[in-house]
């Protein structure tokens, strides 16, 4: 019995390809919790990712991306290979109108 590499190379290509397709959406450092981080951000397993929530209940949310490398675990290498996948909080989107309008001024009593 014979092993075919003329058919088990594309099949390869192919799957190696579709692994740099497959996207997870971004995650809220800020909101998830460890199981989440573990999932959603590339070489975050479950320590790194119970190291990163206990890190923001004993000091708050994380202002910036970059502050992730205060947590015991976490290089700055590690934070640019998974920048695109960070969320700090709710972003807006693109011509989001905002929440509260101001009040209408009434109008003047005719005279």
């Amino acid at each position: 019995m014979s092993f075919d590499y003329k058919k088990f190379i594309p099949t390869l290509a192919a799957m190696l390809l579709l692994t740099q397709f497959v996207h997870a959406e971004p995650v809220n450092v800020n909101t998830a919790d460890a199981a989440a981080l573990a999932k959603a951000l590339n070489g975050v397993g479950p320590a790194k990712a119970k190291a990163i929530v206990s890190y923001r209940e004993k000091n708050g949310p994380f202002k910036t991306v970059d502050q992730l490398a205060m947590v015991e675990g976490i290089s700055q290498k590690l934070i640019d290979k998974n920048r695109a996948d960070i969320k700090l909080g709710a972003e807006k989107s693109a011509g989001a109108q905002p929440a509260a309008q101001p009040a209408a001024k009434p109008a003047k009593p005719a005279s």
